[in-house]
C-alpha cells in the first residue's frame, strides 16, 4: 500500500507539471500570434516604411563649394573657383599592366605635360610594363635572403631601382613618357583617392569626349571640382588655411561625420579650425529600381564667416614687416636674426586686427622674406623685461610692496651668485620709475621678499615658501604661461621652467626664465589695457547662412567677447597702467609708438641662447626684444605686441645694437592711428 501511494503520488506530480507545460506553451504561442498580429496588421506601414530604408540605396552628386571668408568690413578673402577635371578612380582589381594599358588609352584623347615625370617614376613605370625583367634585376641569392626575411619587399623594389640603367629606359619614346607619367598620376597617394589627371588647359573636347565614354576608359572621368582663390594673394594666407584630400590617419574620423573619402577638408589653421562651418553639402540621390536617379535634397555652399581682421591693415603690417625685416638683417650684429612678429588687438572684445611674422634668410645670396606667421601662437621665446607690469601685481597682491613704495636699485651680490643689476644704477625710485626705467634690482627685492628671505650683501638665498607658485599663478591671470584659448588648431603654452633654484626665481620676475609666444603677450598687454578682464582672443566674428547670390545670407550668430578670468585688484592694474605711460612718456620707450596720443606699454631685452651647431645644446648667446603697448591710455582702441628674438648679437666685432624691433612697433602704431582716424 505504502509503495501504490508513492507512485500516485509521483504520477501526480508529474501530471501537474505537465498541465502547467501546456499552459505555459499556450500563454508563449498567443503572445506570439498577438506579436505577428500587431506587426502584420497593426504596423504594417511602420515595418514597410522600415525596410524600405534599409535597403534603399542613397547616393551623393559632386563637391559641393566651401563656404567663403571675409574680414571684417565684408572684403572677400577667400572664394570659389569652378574647375573641370580629369580624374582617375582606380577600379577594384585593376592590374598593373591593366592600367598601364589604360594610360596608352586616354592619351588618344588628351594631351598631358610629362615634364614633371622624375626619373624615380619612369623606373617605376618601367618595372611594371616589364615585370620579368625587373626580376632577373635580383639574384637568386637576394631572393633566397627575401624567403629568410633577411631583406624586406621594399630592399628589393630599391634594388631594381638601382640596377635599372639608361640603356633599359631608352626603349621608350616621347609617348611613353607621357603614358609613364599618367601611370604615376593613376598611382600616387592612397588607393582609394580619385586621382586627378588633369586640372589645367582642358579643351572642351576633351572633357566631352571622357563624358561621354567613361563607361569604356577603366576608371577615368570628369567633373567640376572646387578651388580656393584669394583675391587678395598672399596676404594673411597661411592663416587662412589650406584644403587638401583626407589622409589615411583620419580617414575613420571623417567617415563617422558622414563624409566621403574623394571630399577636400581643411587641414590647417582657419580651414581645419571652422571645417564644420565652411564644408558644403552635397546633392542627395535615391537610386530608383529602374536605376534612375532622383532628388533627395540640393547641394548648396558651405555657410560664410567673417573674421575680425582688418584686410587693409594686415596688408599694411604684413608690408611693414617685409620692409623692416630685410633693413634689420642688413644691419650690423644681427647674423643670428630672422624673423619678428606683430598682433593687433582690440581691447574689451579680444578681437584680432591684424597678425604677422615675416622670416628672412639668406638663398642664392640674396635676402628672401617668406611668411612665419603661424610663429606667434607656436615660438615661444625669453620676452625679458616686457613682464614687470605682472611681476609687479604679484608685489601688490602679496604685499610684498606698496603702491608709492620707494627702493634703492643697487647691485644685489647673493652667496655663490654673481652680482644682479638693473641696465644701470637708477638710485632711489619708486613703483611708477621702476617701470618706466626698467628696474630689475625693484623686481629683484620684491621676489625676495616674497620668498621669505631677508636680503644682506653675500648671503645665501634661501627661498622659504611657494613663491614660484605665487608668481606662476597671477602671470597666468595676465595669459602668461597658458593657452590664450585662440580659435587656431594650434598654439604652444611656452616652456615652464622645472628647476626652482632661488636665483632663478630672481629671474623669473624679470622675464629671464620661462617662455612666452607673441599671443600670450598681447593677451598680457591686452588684460592690463582693459582694466585687469582677460579676453579670450579671436579670429571669427560671425557666421552667415550659405545664399544662393553673392550676397552674404542671413546671419547665424555674432562671437561674443569671453572674458577667461578678472584681475581682482583694479588699484593695482591702474598702477600699473600709470607707469606702462611713464615707460613711454619719459622711460625706455620714449617715441616706442610714434608720435601718437597718449600711448602706454613696455619694452623689453632678454638674454637668449642659440644652439648653432646642431649639437642640441646651446652654444650662443644673443639678445632679443619686445615691446607690448596700447592707445589712448584713458580709452585703448588697440593694443599693439612686437617681437624680434636673437635681434642682436652681443658678442659681435661691432658694437652696433639695432633698433628694429622699435622702428617696426613706431611705423606700425603711426600707420594704425592713420587708418583709424580715416575711417
Amino acid at each position: 500500500m505504502r509503495k501504490k501511494y508513492k507512485d500516485r503520488t509521483l504520477k501526480n506530480k508529474i501530471e501537474n507539471r505537465f498541465k502547467f507545460i501546456e499552459v505555459f506553451i499556450v500563454l508563449i504561442f498567443g503572445l506570439v500570434v498577438v506579436s505577428l498580429v500587431k506587426i502584420i496588421v497593426i504596423d504594417s506601414d511602420y515595418y514597410t516604411n522600415a525596410l524600405e530604408e534599409l535597403t534603399k540605396t542613397v547616393v551623393y552628386g559632386e563637391s559641393a563649394p566651401r563656404g567663403r571668408i571675409y574680414d571684417r568690413n565684408y572684403n572677400l578673402l577667400v572664394d570659389n573657383k569652378a574647375v573641370p577635371t580629369i580624374y582617375y578612380k582606380k577600379p577594384d582589381k585593376v592590374t598593373a599592366s591593366e592600367e598601364i594599358e589604360s594610360a596608352y588609352e586616354i592619351l588618344k584623347h588628351i594631351e598631358i605635360d610629362s615634364s614633371k615625370l622624375t626619373t624615380t617614376n619612369f623606373k617605376e613605370f618601367w618595372i611594371a610594363d616589364n615585370p620579368d625583367l625587373a626580376r632577373s634585376k635580383i639574384t637568386e641569392e637576394e631572393w633566397i635572403k627575401l624567403q629568410n626575411r633577411k631583406l624586406t619587399n621594399m630592399d628589393i623594389y630599391y634594388l631594381q631601382i638601382s640596377r635599372i640603367t639608361d640603356e633599359d629606359l631608352q626603349v621608350y619614346n616621347s609617348k611613353d613618357k607621357d603614358a609613364a607619367y599618367v601611370y604615376y598620376l593613376m598611382n600616387k597617394g592612397y588607393s582609394y583617392e580619385e586621382k586627378v589627371i588633369k586640372d589645367e588647359n582642358i579643351t572642351d573636347l576633351e572633357y566631352a569626349y571622357i563624358a561621354e565614354n567613361s563607361d569604356k576608359l577603366n576608371g577615368f572621368d570628369v567633373k567640376y571640382t572646387w578651388e580656393r582663390v584669394y583675391p587678395y594673394g598672399d596676404v594673411f594666407r597661411t592663416i587662412l588655411g589650406n584644403i587638401s584630400a583626407i589622409t589615411a590617419e583620419e580617414k575613420q574620423s571623417y567617415l563617422s561625420k558622414g563624409y566621403s573619402l574623394d571630399e577636400l577638408v581643411g587641414v590647417s589653421y582657419l580651414e581645419k579650425q571652422y571645417e564644420d562651418i565652411l564644408r558644403g553639402e552635397r546633392a542627395t540621390y535615391l537610386v530608383e529600381d529602374s536605376n534612375d536617379l532622383s532628388l533627395i535634397s540640393e547641394g548648396k555652399r558651405g555657410n560664410d564667416i567673417v573674421l575680425t581682421i582688418d584686410i587693409n591693415l594686415q596688408m599694411e603690417v604684413e608690408k611693414i614687416l617685409t620692409e623692416e625685416v630685410v633693413n634689420i638683417k642688413s644691419e650690423a650684429s644681427t647674423e643670428y636674426y630672422n624673423h619678428s612678429f606683430v598682433v593687433i588687438q582690440q581691447p574689451n572684445t579680444g578681437e584680432i586686427l591684424a597678425m604677422s611674422g615675416k622670416q628672412v634668410v639668406y638663398k642664392n645670396g640674396q635676402l628672401e622674406v617668406m611668411d612665419y606667421t603661424p610663429g606667434i601662437v607656436t615660438s615661444p621665446m625669453t620676452v625679458g623685461s616686457i613682464v614687470k607690469g605682472a611681476s609687479m601685481y604679484v608685489g601688490y597682491k602679496n604685499n610684498a610692496i606698496r603702491i608709492g613704495e620707494y627702493q634703492q636699485d643697487e647691485c644685489i651680490k647673493l652667496y655663490s651668485v654673481p652680482a644682479k643689476c638693473s641696465w644701470t644704477n637708477l638710485g632711489y625710485i619708486n613703483d611708477i620709475t621702476a617701470l618706466a626705467q626698467s628696474s630689475n634690482v625693484y623686481q629683484f627685492k620684491i621676489a625676495m621678499k616674497l620668498a621669505g628671505f631677508d636680503y644682506a650683501y653675500n648671503k645665501k638665498f634661501v627661498i622659504n615658501n611657494d613663491v614660484f607658485k605665487k608668481y606662476r599663478d597671477t602671470f597666468n591671470e595676465f595669459g602668461l604661461g597658458v593657452k590664450t584659448g585662440i580659435d587656431l588648431p594650434v598654439e604652444s603654452i611656452g616652456n615652464v621652467g622645472k628647476n626652482d633654484s632661488p636665483d632663478l626665481l630672481l629671474n623669473f620676475a624679470i622675464g629671464q626664465y620661462d617662455t612666452y609666444t607673441t599671443m600670450q603677450l598681447s593677451q598680457y598687454m591686452n588684460t592690463i589695457a582693459s582694466d585687469g578682464k582677460r579676453y579670450q582672443p579671436h579670429l571669427l566674428k560671425e557666421v552667415y547662412y550659405s545664399s544662393d547670390s553673392d550676397e552674404l545670407g542671413k546671419l547665424q550668430y555674432k562671437v561674443e567677447p569671453k572674458i577667461l578670468n578678472t584681475l581682482d585688484n583694479i588699484e593695482y592694474i591702474k598702477r600699473i597702467q600709470e607707469g606702462l605711460k611713464a615707460v613711454v612718456s619719459y622711460g625706455t620707450g620714449v617715441n616706442i609708438m610714434g608720435y601718437i596720443d597718449n600711448p602706454a606699454g613696455k619694452t623689453g631685452t632678454s638674454e637668449s641662447f642659440l644652439d648653432t651647431d646642431g649639437d642640441g645644446k646651446v652654444d650662443t648667446e644673443t639678445l632679443s626684444k619686445t615691446f607690448s603697448g596700447y592707445a589712448p591710455y584713458d580709452n585703448p582702441v588697440m593694443t599693439l605686441t612686437v617681437t624680434s628674438p636673437d635681434l642682436v648679437n652681443p658678442n659681435s666685432n661691432s658694437s652696433y645694437m639695432s633698433y628694429g624691433n622699435n622702428r617696426i612697433s613706431r611705423r606700425i602704431a603711426t600707420r594704425f592711428f592713420e587708418l583709424y582716424n580715416n575711417n
